[in-house]
């Protein structure tokens, strides 16, 4: 018997994490550390690559020692998407911190390429909006704010990647700069269509060519981790953006089928099959993922406060102890309570696009205590769902395709089953929750373990997927109703005018 686990490297933006997958699908082993999160100036959000690279390496080498080097046939790789990383290629030493994908300092150049009229060539060509939200405007301000770094830029000796590339970078000791199509894909920089990195769009930002790592399918090996990190070279046979994995993961290979991701942000998916659809909501067109050369697309809506609403909740504010304690103390809330959090932290994403918009409660009186709070700061990312699902069923409807009938999550939060509740009556649609709720690291085992043949097709991938629990909407549609309205009129006093 060959080797038939995969190790998944599960790099997020509050944590590191390693999981060993089975053949069937099943995790086996884990091991997990929280990442700092450093916070220089209002709105900027920065992490250290020593430390993601550091912890990785701990967390594999851990969950690596619960089943032994030897039954590990291939490493996937998913990693949250834009955060942005530039090293030296010789040295491998970053020159700057990783600038965060919720980082807002560039939300004046992004206005400034806007009034420049470039925003409809970037989303014709990658089917992004500019927004401080996408690593291209991160690199720039990285070579404009670095001594030196636009030459040795255009020297070659820069390195640019999201955290995919640097870890595999780092995991083949500094042999390969590569990356996949999925992570390329919201970098601003790669055109969809073309399937490559688009000349005109590096020119615009002033971004050499140099830095840019060669772009893979999915399921392709990128390189070997070298003997010294694991204990033997194994290939790293898998790589996707943490959203993309979990669709993969999700099993949603047909157009129409949807999922919903909760973890630090809240991010939605819609398969749209060959079909590259134009927004007419401010969605971002996206590559699902390409497996065998071809392109599947999808439109996607980003939320950037989830799980990290409820993480202020414990660390910023002292409602709670733990995120554990959110649900008991949204059940203890006043049903009837008008209280609105708008968690726009770091401004607001899809369909708003809004950097500037802060957050704010509304609706509190005197009867107002932290369970309403914490309930409001719950029921926030299930009406900004709503937002993403209603503006994609208006978008495919447009486009000719069928709109999703049901959404499929995942991501920490949906172990609260009050939650998925309250997402199935704010819908109006039903919730399905899958039997493996870690959908983002069990897709990049599936990216890998196609690419070392422990998995033969996408065929294999749904057989394996199992459904846990379906939520059905149990709430009359004149509440529902109402109380969406209350959230859009929050959302109004939120934004900055």
């Amino acid at each position: 018997m060959g080797a038939t686990h995969i190790l998944s490297i599960d790099q997020g933006t509050t944590s590191s994490r390693a999981i060993v997958f089975d053949d069937a699908g099943r995790p086996v082993a884990s091991a997990q550390k929280e990442l700092t999160q450093h916070f220089p100036h209002d709105g900027w959000v920065e992490h250290d690559p020593v430390e993601i690279w550091n912890d990785t390496l701990a967390v594999c080498r851990e969950a690596v020692d619960q089943v032994g080097v030897g039954e590990i046939a291939g490493i996937g790789i998913t990693n949250q998407r834009e955060t942005t990383v530039v090293w030296d290629r010789a040295t491998g030493e970053p020159i700057h911190r990783a600038i965060v994908w919720q980082d807002r300092r560039t939300a004046d150049a992004c206005t400034a390429l806007k009034a420049e009229g470039h925003e409809s060539m970037f989303k014709q060509r990658t089917g992004l909006l500019l927004d401080p939200y996408f690593s291209g405007t991160k690199v720039a301000w990285i070579l404009d704010n670095v001594p030196d770094a636009r030459g040795r830029a255009e020297k070659g000796d820069l390195c640019f990647g999201t955290i995919d590339s640097w870890l595999v970078y780092k995991l083949t000791g500094g042999e390969v700069h590569a990356t996949d199509v999925t992570n390329a894909s919201r970098t601003l920089l790669f055109n969809i269509e073309t399937q490559d990195w688009d000349d005109d769009l590096l020119t615009i930002l002033r971004i050499p060519r140099e830095m840019l790592p060669r772009v893979l399918d999915p399921s392709a090996v990128f390189g070997t981790a070298v003997e010294e990190h694991l204990g033997a070279p194994i290939p790293v046979s898998g790589i996707l953006g943490d959203q993309q994995a979990a669709t993969v993961g999700q099993a949603c290979f047909a157009p129409g089928l949807m999922k919903s991701t909760y973890g630090t942000g809240c991010f939605a998916l819609v398969n749209t099959g060959e079909t590259k659809v134009d927004s007419a909501n401010r969605l971002l067109g996206t590559v699902a993922y390409r497996f065998g050369g071809k392109p599947t697309y999808a439109l996607e809506g980003s939320i950037f406060m989830a799980g990290a609403t409820v993480q202020w909740l414990r660390d910023k504010m002292g409602l709670i102890a733990s995120a554990e304690e959110s649900e008991a103390l949204a059940k203890q809330a006043d049903p009837e309570s008008n209280v609105y959090l708008v968690p726009a932290f770091t401004g607001l994403g899809a369909p708003y696009w809004d950097p500037h918009a802060r957050g704010t409660i509304v609706g509190m009186t005197r009867d107002t205590g932290r369970a309403e709070i914490v309930r409001a700061a719950l029921e926030a990312v299930a009406y900004q769902t709503r937002d993403l699902m209603d503006a994609m069923a208006d978008d495919m409807s447009r486009a000719g395709l069928t709109a999703p009938t049901e959404l499929r999550v995942d991501g920490g939060m949906v172990a609260n089953d009050w939650f998925c509740q309250v997402l199935a009556d704010t819908l109006g649609r039903p919730i399905a929750r899958p039997a493996v709720t870690e959908t983002t690291s069990l897709g990049a085992a599936f990216a890998a373990g196609l690419t070392v043949g422990l998995f033969k097709s996408t065929d294999d991938v749904e057989a394996i997927w199992q459904l846990d629990r379906t939520f059905d909407p149990d709430a009359p549609e004149a509440r529902r109703e109402a109380r969406y309205a209350g959230w859009k009129d929050a959302v109004r006093r939120a934004k900055v005018e």
